[in-house]
């Protein structure tokens, strides 16, 4: 095991990964508001080994009581209105808000009107914008990424040749 961790750590400095400052890291409690799923595969592959948000201290977490970030995905529906609030509640100050998807910024392509209340900014004060049905990793990793303090060189959307 040590010497694939010492190969791993020889193998991002080749390729000039950064490491993150220690200290710095932001915690994002994700809220499914009533999606059809695409945003949520796309999020979740901004933590395989190609985008690696862990890297930059940025993490999922399970608890709205130790986030930073809140990410809405999907409209925000009727029945989801009084959860969302409540995991908004649940955060400690100071808190962000990240509308993910086209469906959260009010674009709605699902549903029927009756159904949901539209943008997550009519329930919540959305800080943080990213567009796109779904929205592709990149874009994902650069808005999530601009939203912390640390400051990080841009990513593309090139791939590791090993």
């Amino acid at each position: 095991m040590f010497v694939l961790l010492r190969d791993l750590r020889a193998l991002r400095r080749q390729v000039g990964l950064d490491r993150p400052r220690p200290g710095h890291s932001v915690a994002v409690r994700h809220v499914d508001a009533g999606s059809c799923n695409g945003c949520e595969h796309e999020l979740s592959a901004t933590m395989n080994p190609l985008y690696d948000l862990s890297r930059y201290g940025i993490g999922i977490v399970a608890s709205p009581r130790h986030a930073d970030v809140l990410l809405i995905t999907g409209p925000v529906t009727t029945r989801m209105l009084a959860p969302l609030r409540a995991a908004y509640a649940a955060m400690p100050e100071p808190r962000r808000v990240a509308a993910l998807g086209d469906c959260a910024l009010g674009r709605c392509v699902l549903g029927e009107r009756g159904q949901y209340l539209g943008a997550a900014e009519d329930a919540l004060p959305v800080d943080i914008r990213i567009a796109g049905c779904p929205p592709t990793p990149a874009a994902i990793a650069e808005a999530l990424r601009a939203a912390t303090t640390i400051p990080i060189p841009p990513l593309g959307d090139q791939v590791m040749d090993p």
